[in-house]
């Protein structure tokens, strides 16, 4: 049986709670989540925990906010064009306080809060939907394989749960 070690694609279920054991998203009933293991790919703290497990192993992990999505921060308030948003859920028709959109920035995508929508501009929260939360992860291994040469090039998993070019 594969271990998690660098270089192995995973695929894993998880459920994700709050300190109030609030569920916010798990992927159960949906294709489990890949990546590949040893390429900053998952949360550090994720993958240190999932080191050496394999298929049918389970973890229920507590993280800090340090070792999730760091504190929040003060002052993270930006005004962004409408334009630059995405990931508006489909038939809902425009932004409104507290949605979570994703914008392109220098660093890549990112997850931003709307405070306030107006008709050009958005103020917009820049701290991760997550920052400031202590989160638990309940997570399943399903699958645990060496990666291709392609992925391991490329930095990420392909196929299910995984990127696809």
């Amino acid at each position: 049986m594969t271990q998690i070690t660098d270089n192995t694609v995973v695929q894993f279920y998880y459920t994700l709670t709050d300190a109030d054991d609030t569920q916010i998203e798990t992927n159960h009933g949906s294709d489990p989540i890949a990546y590949l293991h040893g390429h900053d790919g998952m949360i550090p703290a994720i993958e240190a925990a999932l080191e050496g497990k394999a298929a049918g192993d389970t973890l229920h992990l507590t993280l800090t906010p340090e070792q999730a999505y760091g504190e929040r921060k003060e002052g993270q308030e930006q005004r962004v064009p409408l334009k630059h948003l995405q990931g508006l859920p489909k038939g809902v028709r425009s932004w409104k306080a507290g949605m979570v959109a994703v914008v392109q920035t220098d660093q890549g995508m990112r997850q931003v809060t709307v405070i306030k929508p107006g008709l050009k501009m958005m103020l917009v929260d820049t701290n991760h939907p997550l920052a400031g939360k202590t989160l638990t992860y309940d997570i399943e291994v399903v699958n645990v394989r060496e990666a291709t040469d392609e992925e391991i090039a490329h930095g990420h998993a392909h196929g299910v749960g995984g990127h696809h070019h």
